[in-house]
Formats: structure tokens, C-alpha cells, sequence
């Protein structure tokens, strides 16, 4: 359909999905004369000028507007690699006001926000290994357990400057691999001008912010990751952008980014501005950004935030307008995820689309022609909000509110899901998960240990943020970083060393991923047993003999002789224990291997009975078993 148009074309009828290659600034040669070309889309804007370090900031570069698609453009021979620039704009109604290029690359450092004229050599991969093996495999097969991270307070120098990328690439990787996570996930990277916003209010949606060092140490350290078998996914902000006068906001006097309707434009609880997702040239903008951050870093997976704002008119605070048939429904937001999905995994298969996304009203994760959005995998916030309630609560009223721990084995088919332990639960006087666990310290890391275990058992991929892992006491500080030196406490080394070794027998046993997103995955023991505050289940692989038997107390009392129903006769060993010495615990040695009785047990033809301590998990593995034996 758009064979043979112009860039410019392609961009206002929403189809340019490289309008970076268009916008911004390029270098060219016209004639015997080499410079850059610059361009910059601003339809009402009454003048424009180029202005920058390359000519004393003044407006000696008035930009040439080509009326038709409102797009402004000089050719300049005296810009040089390093200046730093941004655009004049005399807006609709005379107001001059200086504003950023939206399609910058790189930024000066806040709280400075000037564009810098960066080129970005061409980078020659060797992560086709990687690549090919994404390529070969299934995502939904394959076991993901993320290690969420803030890059700018995992780790701080002496004057609490934070790492950048180069320092990231041989501290970071080397601690994600012996910890055992498959894939980490960057809290947004692109240019922001408050720390404090944790990067969720963007200005540069091309560039990544210079305080993480330079986009070429990017690309270093994902190739460095991918070379090390981690994956990379990086959190992006499509819905809304950062109210600051001199970036987007009413860029050339009028609603052009944002709605026109003042309602749907302004965010109150965010106090930030709403893009105006049905407009196409806005379209063209945002799915060019989230291809350039896949393609420019070969990143494993986007993950988008606040979908729920993009979706219902009325999720903000204050008033709201409804649409054509009164209702609630952000049709225009709809739409752009489908089409945002619908061209990334066109381009890009393998790529790993993720929703954080807070009601259960529009379907996220599926086919477009079923009518979801087209997402891979959706954030279960109903499984953390419950499972964290539970846990918070005092063990003797535990068993009036089991349902909290079971329900999400209810829904579990409705999406494809992530269970994210996230940095939005340790934060803004919530407590870390540490805290969270009810009673004294001792009691707090088995439970911290019992809560990782249900993570890992319960059918979905995984997300843990940083120092949790240790059981991080204090809540997290964007500003500071991780608190290192609990691990000079031997309790939390254990702790740590706990979730390494729970980390790394997540991958080693199939029967926790390889049928993750099936019915048949999970099959439930005693999923009513709220007196005791126990629940088992079994997790199961492709072929008969390959499944797990997870056990989980969640009452301070330890049950000698607990009988369980097992699918098989034969003989089952003990592989994990929460509770053992090395991890923190009191228990020397673990269960000794159980042989079944024949006994009924629910469903099940077949019993055994093992200890189950307090607080505490066990996982069995069948070891003889007799798989022709009934249930």
C-alpha cells in the first residue's frame, strides 16, 4: 500500500516504523558540501530554528517548514560530532520556547537536557549463537527467571555516581550468571530528567540516558550478556511522557504529542501528559522507538508499562470523558497495542512482548484475531497483591484466608503470566519482601524462603528485584544503591545462597517450565487443607516420570508423619528443603526417601508420609516408581 510514498507520508498515516531514519539529524552531502540534515515534525508551529553550540544559540538556522506534513528541515555544514543543539520554536500564538529533538539519540547529562550530536558506529554482533538458538527454541518451553534491576542503584562508585554500562557489563553479568537468572530486566533506560521517576516519565524516546554512559556500552554489555546465555528485556513508557515545557509537551503550541481533549491528555496521578494514541504520526513515533531499542540492542523483550492507562478512559484520578458509546473503553489505546504487537513480532518473532497490565476486563495475551492485544506474557499483579497479603498476615488467621495463596491456580489459563516479586512492592513505606514476613528474623527468612519456593513452583515465568534475593531488609532507595553490606550478616549470605540454589534447579527440572502455559502442568493433592495451612501439588514434564511434589506449610507448626496422595507406587526422595542448615534453617539432614503405601488418598491410589517443617517447603522427585501402577 505505501510502496514508492515518502518517509514523511509513511509518517502521517501512522506507517513509518523507522521514522528515526527520517527525523533527527543525518549526516548528507549536497552538492561538494557535507553536513547534516536535521528535521523535526511540528505542524502548527509558527517558526523554527536549529540552534546550538555550532552557532551561539542564536537564529541564524531558521528551518525550512514543508506545509503538507508540518515538518521543518535545514541542511547545515557547521555542525560537528560532540555539539549539543535543540530546536527554537516559535509555537501557534507567537510564544518562543526552547524544546528538545524528540528523535535525539543522546543527551547531555541531566540536568541538562540538551540533544548532543552522537553517531553511533555500526556494531558488529557476536551473539548469533544466541540468536539462533532463540530462534530454534519456545519461549513458553523454556524456563524465564528475571532478575529486575534499577541500573542506577544496583551498585554506586565511592561518590555515588552509578555504574554505567561498562561497569555493569563485568560486575552485573558475572553476579546474574552465578546467581542463576536466565534474563534481566532494566527498570526504563531511555533519557528522563528525574531520578526520582525511576525512568517511567520519559523525554528521549531514542536515546539512552547519558547517565548510564553511552548507547555503544549498551550494546557491549547485551552482547556480553547474550555471549553469557542472559537474556535482556528493558521496561518502555508508550502510554504517557514527561510534563517538563522544553521537551514534549505541546511541542509546537497546540495538542500534538497529547490528546486534544484536556481529560484524556492530562495524568493526574502521575502529573505527566498522555500520548494520543489514535493519532498516526504519534503511532509512527512510539513503535519506531520500541523497534529501535530491539534492533539498535538487540534486546530479548519489551516490557510495557501502565497498560491499564492506555486502556480505560477512567483509570486515572479526576474527570474523564467517555467514547462514542459511553462507555469506558480507550479504543485508540486498544488498537495502537494491537498494532504495536501486530508489526514487532512481524519483524521480530522471537521477541518477547510483555504487559504490566492490572485488570482482568481485556483479554492481554493471545492472538489478534482472538481479540487480545497480541502480548506474549502478562504481569499476574493479582497473584503479588494476594500472595504478599498473605504472607503479611499473622499464621493464625492464615487458614480463614487461604484462598489468597490458592486462587490464582483458579485463572491461570486465562493468560499467559509473569508472577513478578517487583520493585513496586518495596517501595513508598510498603517494606521490603524481608520485612513483609511475619515475626521475628528467624521466622521472617524461612517464610522469605517458603514465599520463593511458591514463586518458582507455581506455574508462570518469574521476576524477583534486586536484593531481594538476600532478603534485603530496608526498602530500596532509587538514589542509593543496593544494600551490600547485609551480606556481611551470615544469615543473609545464606539466604542468598538459598535463592542461587533454588534459581538453579528452576532450570535444571523441566517440569517446572516445560509445560508451563498447559492445563495438565499442575495437578493439585490437597489444595483445601486450610486447617493445617498446607498445600500440595504436583508439577509436572512431558513424559509420565518427569514431575515434582511440592509441599508447602505456611504455619509456624511442624507435621511429623504427614500423609500425602501420589500418583504412582514406588520410592520418592527429598531434592530441596527450605529449611535445611546451608540455607538458613535448623534441619542437619534432609527427609530420608519414602516408600508408598496403597492407600486413597482423594484422587490418588497411593500415599506416603514425610516431616514438613514449619515455615517451610519440601520438594520430592519420584526415584523408583512403577508408572504403570494406577492412581
Amino acid at each position: 500500500m505505501f510502496e514508492g510514498s515518502s518517509p514523511a507520508e509513511r509518517f502521517e498515516t501512522g506507517e513509518n516504523f523507522y521514522s528515526q531514519h527520517y527525523f533527527g539529524y543525518h549526516k548528507e552531502v549536497r552538492g561538494d558540501q557535507e553536513g547534516y540534515v536535521f528535521r523535526v515534525w511540528a505542524p502548527k508551529a509558527e517558526a523554527v530554528w536549529l540552534v546550538g553550540d555550532f552557532n551561539g544559540w542564536d537564529q541564524s538556522l531558521p528551518m525550512i517548514k514543508e506545509e503538507r506534513f508540518g515538518i521543518w528541515e535545514l541542511f547545515t555544514t557547521l555542525p560537528t560530532e560532540g555539539d549539543y543543539y535543540k530546536y527554537q520554536v516559535k509555537q501557534l500564538g507567537g510564544r518562543e520556547i526552547f524544546k528538545i529533538d524528540p528523535y535525539a539519540v543522546f543527551f547531555e547529562k541531566r540536568p541538562n537536557n540538551a540533544a548532543v550530536i552522537h553517531s553511533i558506529p555500526e556494531k558488529k554482533w557476536r551473539d548469533g549463537l544466541w540468536q539462533g538458538r532463540k530462534k530454534r527454541s519456545n519461549y513458553f518451553k523454556r524456563p524465564i527467571n528475571i532478575y529486575e534491576v534499577h541500573a542506577s542503584s544496583w551498585k554506586q562508585n565511592e561518590t555515588g555516581e552509578p555504574f554505567s554500562f561498562g561497569d555493569l557489563k563485568t560486575t552485573l553479568i558475572p553476579y546474574v550468571k552465578e546467581m542463576g537468572y536466565t534474563h534481566i530486566e532494566f527498570m526504563p533506560l531511555m533519557e528522563h530528567p528525574l531520578g526520582m521517576s525511576w525512568g517511567y516519565q520519559l523525554v528521549g524516546y531514542f536515546a539512552l540516558s547519558s547517565y548510564f554512559g553511552t548507547p555503544e556500552e549498551l550494546q557491549d554489555f547485551v552482547e556480553e550478556c547474550h555471549l553469557n546465555n542472559i537474556g535482556v528485556f528493558v521496561d518502555w513508557v508508550p502510554g504517557h511522557f514527561c510534563i517538563n515545557d522544553d521537551t514534549l509537551p505541546y511541542f509546537d503550541g497546540t495538542p500534538q504529542f497529547e490528546y486534544e481533549d484536556p481529560n484524556r491528555a492530562k495524568n493526574i496521578r502521575w502529573g505527566c501528559l498522555n500520548f494520543d494514541l489514535g493519532k498516526p504520526q504519534v503511532q509512527s513515533f512510539l513503535i519506531s522507538s520500541a523497534l529501535y531499542w530491539i534492533e539498535m540492542f538487540h534486546l530479548d523483550g519489551i516490557r510495557v508499562d501502565a497498560v491499564s492507562n492506555m486502556l480505560y478512559l477512567d483509570y486515572d484520578e479526576g474527570p474523564w470523558t467517555p467514547n462514542h458509546e459511553g462507555g469506558n473503553r480507550n479504543f485508540e489505546g486498544y488498537h495502537f497495542l494491537q498494532k504495536l504487537n501486530a508489526v514487532i513480532k512481524l519483524a521480530h518473532p522471537t521477541v518477547i512482548m510483555m504487559a504490566e497490565e492490572s485488570s482482568s476486563n481485556t483479554k492481554i495475551t493471545g492472538t489478534l484475531e482472538s481479540g487480545a492485544l497480541g502480548f506474549d506474557y502478562k504481569w499476574d499483579m493479582g497473584w503479588m497483591n494476594d500472595t504478599l497479603r498473605f504472607y503479611e498476615m499473622d499464621p493464625i488467621y492464615r487458614k480463614y484466608d487461604f484462598n489468597l495463596i490458592t486462587f490464582s491456580f483458579m485463572y491461570r489459563m486465562n493468560e499467559n503470566y509473569i508472577l513478578p516479586l517487583s520493585h513496586d512492592e518495596v517501595v513508598h513505606g510498603k517494606k521490603s519482601l524481608m520485612h513483609k514476613m511475619w515475626g521475628d528474623r528467624y521466622k521472617q527468612f524461612a517464610q522469605l524462603r517458603n514465599l520463593y519456593l511458591y514463586l518458582m513452583s507455581h506455574p508462570g515465568k518469574k521476576l524477583l528485584f534486586m536484593g531481594s534475593e538476600w532478603g534485603q531488609f530496608l526498602e530500596w532507595k532509587y538514589d542509593h544503591e543496593l544494600e551490600w553490606v547485609d551480606l556481611e550478616d551470615e544469615l543473609n549470605q545464606k539466604m542468598q545462597y538459598f535463592a542461587k540454589t533454588l534459581n538453579n534447579l528452576y532450570k535444571k527440572e523441566k517440569s517446572f517450565w516445560e509445560l508451563d502455559n498447559e492445563a495438565e502442568t499442575i495437578e493439585f493433592i490437597d489444595a483445601d487443607n486450610a486447617e493445617q495451612t498446607v498445600l500440595s501439588f504436583i508439577r509436572k514434564g512431558k513424559t509420565k516420570k518427569d514431575f515434582l511434589i511440592v509441599i508447602l506449610n505456611f504455619s509456624p507448626v511442624e507435621y511429623h508423619d504427614f500423609s500425602i496422595g501420589v500418583p504412582y507406587a514406588g520410592i520418592y526422595e527429598e531434592i530441596f528443603n527450605t529449611e535445611m542448615q546451608e540455607f538458613g534453617g535448623t534441619w542437619l539432614y534432609s527427609n530420608e526417601a519414602q516408600t508408598t503405601v496403597k492407600a486413597t488418598f482423594k484422587q490418588f491410589d497411593y500415599q506416603l508420609s514425610t516431616i514438613i517443617p514449619a515455615f517451610g517447603g519440601i520438594i520430592l522427585k519420584p526415584k523408583e516408581i512403577n508408572t504403570r501402577s494406577k492412581k
